[in-house]
């Protein structure tokens, strides 16, 4: 026995001998020697890697001995490798590492390790086509990250955007063609998500949130960097991707909930090859939903794949993908009439029954989309960087849109439904060139991007005439007779595919072809006066051309100047700013016949391009080590040059119109302590028509505009310590004031009520287990959405989540 345990000890005295290790020690530091919190360290070869705490240090222990390379990597910085020898019980410690700050979009690998306000993203590559801090930017955006969604349970876009301060539905996706994405307000004017990774990236449906990394919705007037085809004078949603990174990794997810929910999602990272150069990412997902009302449902299949190849130090190849298919009922939507007076000032006198669909689960219609994108990064310089980007995108729409309208002929409110099939596709073909540069002249830093970009979109629309299919009433009672035709109807009109198609049969399909270009260049440059104090400033000179339809007929081309400018200043050097900002952002405007018919041939009159200026001015605050940030911003707007009828001649159009937006926002994301996160935002928009020559406009609230009054807040905690730890719980809020769907002199208003809705959660994670518990609406209220429409939206839902990471 005591011989056995000689032996015994022996052997535990010489496994280090045969397992040596060492540590790496170090410190990460910016351009400005300020710490870097978050910053990924990798030595290759490993499985060993450390993320940088909040004063820029980082330990990776148990290293095998010998020579290695270490990774660095942080979004929105130029990763670095660094050669290391780790040396046997001892510490490695490198001098103070110093990364510089590169664009986002050319990272060959992107890693984002734990931060301490999980709310919130401090930095981003595409708000400005350059990597800066948010204290750094004269323009507001609201960031959504995607660890804000897992706390929500979130399953779909629309749910996401709650978060973005400022922002409502207006419009639920309908799926059809050429606009069948879903519309927002923002800051008085209505905006579809069209931008994916800061390029181009259309859909015609709802965009699936399984591959959501962070959406990041940017405010005003933003031509000068994007163009006018992705946004709109109220701003941008930018949707950022998950991709590639370094290691092997993923996760798959199940949900199930209320009204048929379930969706099944799978995520996966994976090296392709030894020297870890080639990353490889498939996340994919499958939905199914129900609905509320007695019919109507959305099935989605999607799939993006990514790869990132990173060839050198100075070259990298990316590629992303996402395809979905989908399958939906469009949803109920009552469409009140613009130009007759309303027999129901309310949701009370219409008498609505909200469980109604109005519809059936076999009138549906197909909504695949594709978007493709790669990108070419070279780094010329320790200053510049060449990216070249090509995208393309297609929108498909077939199948059955139906919908609801007020045409005033019958008393009481009774809609006139009618039913086409959708036939129509729509593509965009975008390759952009961008030259981004770091550099000094004399003392002065500069950020500087320039760009060329090129979009090419072609829609073509062969869907069919619409057919009258009988009338209901807001509770659903059937009225068959076509008020239109002197015939009496039959009825009573099935909701079934061979009874569209037979009335659908006799009417012609359309053959519309529409076909754009836009060529465009644009430089941008932020300057550093002091560390305190920068100027941003940048113009774009854009090049439109509509090449009519199919025989070129009715094409146009304008030209455009579109400016930005910004100054900011810090008090408290990377914890608050001060800022001024000025935006631009412009609508190309159709040529139209002028002058009276009766006296001679009307002439074709050209138009400059609509306009719209912003001023802003703000704060923002990133203070007690990154547990508060803060964004208070006033903003005004000013659309201009709206093409109107000339008041003194009716035959004659004049660039005269105006419209005037204006608001208070406020957004805070905190940290108080450890495992307690919370979001919140408020924001109150004034806007108005304040020239035109429709006197039933004049002087009223564009129904664009949403609601005056928006309110968001959500705050999860995660216990820390103890036998409980792990558990968690949430708990959020959104409401609105009450909205004007019908505002004109001629037809009076029809309000839709305020509304203040709460959701819940609880949860737990261990390990690589997280489960979550959650209910969307808990008191159960009925609220709406519109825009000259009404939409019900979901009662209370209950949603269950398991999830499982690798």
């Amino acid at each position: 026995m005591k011989k056995t345990l000689q032996i015994i000890i022996l052997l535990l005295l010489a496994v280090p001998a045969f397992a040596q290790t060492g540590s790496l020690k170090g410190k990460v530091l910016d351009n400005n020697q300020e710490p870097l919190i978050g910053v990924t360290v990798l030595v290759l070869g490993t499985e060993k890697g450390a993320v940088t705490d909040i004063d820029g240090t980082f330990t990776v222990g148990n290293l095998p001995t010998g020579q290695a390379v270490a990774r660095v990597s942080f979004v929105g910085f130029k990763t670095v490798e660094l050669p290391i020898t780790i040396e046997a019980n001892q510490a490695t410690t490198l001098e103070d590492i110093t990364l510089y700050e590169g664009n986002e979009i050319l990272q060959d690998v992107v890693v984002t390790g734990e931060r301490i306000n999980q709310f919130s993203r401090e930095q981003t590559a595409y708000v400005s086509k350059l990597p800066l801090k948010d204290l750094e930017n004269t323009q507001v955006y609201s960031t959504i990250t995607n660890e804000l969604l897992v706390s929500q349970t979130v399953t779909n876009f629309e749910d996401a955007l709650k978060n973005a301060t400022g922002v409502d539905k207006l419009w639920t996706s309908t799926g059809r063609g050429g606009d069948g994405a879903g519309y927002y307000s923002l800051r008085g004017f209505s905006v579809q998500p069209q931008l994916v990774n800061g390029m181009p990236g259309l859909t015609n449906g709802t965009i699936n949130a399984a591959n959501i990394d962070r959406i990041e919705v940017i405010k005003g007037p933003s031509a000068t960097l994007f163009g006018n085809s992705v946004g709109s004078y109220g701003g941008i949603i930018n949707v950022v991707t998950k991709k590639p990174f370094a290691g092997t990794g993923g996760g798959i997810n199940f949900t199930t909930g209320s009204f048929g929910l379930n969706q099944l999602t799978f995520d996966y990272n994976t090296p392709l090859d030894a020297a870890q150069d080639i990353y490889f990412r498939l996340n994919t997902s499958y939905q199914y939903k129900g609905s509320f009302q007695d019919a109507g449902f959305r099935e989605t299949f999607f799939v993006a794949p990514s790869l990132t190849y990173r060839v050198n130090n100075k070259l990298t190849f990316s590629f992303y993908g996402e395809i979905t298919k989908a399958e939906q009922t469009n949803p109920t939507m009552l469409f009140l009439n613009r130009a007759a007076p309303s027999d129901a000032p309310d949701l009370d006198a219409l008498g609505y029954n909200n469980k109604l669909s109005f519809t059936s689960n076999g009138l549906t219609i197909a909504t695949p989309t594709s978007n493709f994108r790669g990108e070419v990064s070279y780094k010329i310089s320790d200053n510049w960087t060449s990216q070249t980007v090509i995208s393309t995108s297609q929108t498909t729409t077939d199948g059955y849109y139906s919908y609801l309208y007020d045409y005033g002929v019958y008393p009481g409110n009774i809609f006139t439904r009618f039913i086409n099939k959708q036939n129509a596709q729509t593509n965009t073909f975008d390759i952009q060139e961008n030259i981004i540069g770091d550099f000094k002249i004399g003392e002065l830093r500069n950020r500087l991007v320039f760009g060329i970009d090129y979009l090419e979109a072609k829609s073509v629309d062969n869907s069919s005439g619409y057919a009258y299919y009988g009338n209901v009433s807001p509770t659903g009672e059937l009225f068959p007779d076509n008020p239109f035709t002197p015939a009496t109807e039959t009825g009573p009109f099935p909701l079934t595919t061979s009874a569209v198609d037979q009335a659908i049969a006799p009417l012609a399909n359309g053959s519309s072809v529409v076909r754009q270009n836009v060529i465009s260049s644009y430089v941008s440059d932020v300057i550093n006066f002091t560390p305190s104090l920068s100027v941003m400033a940048g113009v774009r000179l854009d090049r439109f051309e509509n090449l009519g339809d199919i025989n070129g007929e009715g094409g146009f081309d304008q030209t455009t100047l579109s400016p930005k400018f910004g100054v900011l200043y810090q008090p408290i050097a990377d914890k608050m700013s001060i800022f001024a900002n000025y935006q631009n952002s412009f609508n190309n405007v159709a040529p139209a016949l002028v002058g009276d018919p009766n006296a001679g041939p009307q002439t074709l009159k050209s138009f400059d391009p609509e306009q719209a200026n912003q001023l802003e001015f703000g704060l923002k605050t990133n203070l007690f080590d990154y547990r508060l940030n803060a964004t208070i911003s006033y903003y005004d707007i000013q659309v201009s040059d709206k093409v109107m009828t000339d008041p003194s001649n009716p035959f004659n159009r004049v660039q005269e119109g105006t419209i005037e937006s204006s608001g208070f926002e406020l957004e805070v994301n905190a940290n108080p302590i450890d495992g307690f996160n919370l979001r919140g935002g408020y924001t109150t928009n004034e806007s108005e028509i304040t020239e035109t020559d429709d006197a039933n406009q004049l002087g009223t609230r564009p129904l664009e505009a949403g609601p005056k009054n928006l309110y968001n807040f959500w705050a999860s905690y995660e216990l820390q310590n103890g036998s409980l730890k792990g558990i968690g719980f949430g708990f959020g809020i959104n409401g609105s004031s009450e909205r004007a769907v019908l505002n004109y002199a001629n037809t009076g208003t029809f309000l839709l009520p305020e509304y203040t809705i709460a959701n819940a959660s609880v949860f737990y994670q261990v390990a690589k287990f997280r489960v979550d518990l959650k209910v969307n609406n808990l008191f159960d209220k009925e609220y709406y959405s519109g825009w000259s429409t009404i939409t019900p939206q979901e009662p209370r839902a209950f949603l269950m989540s398991l999830k499982y990471r690798f």
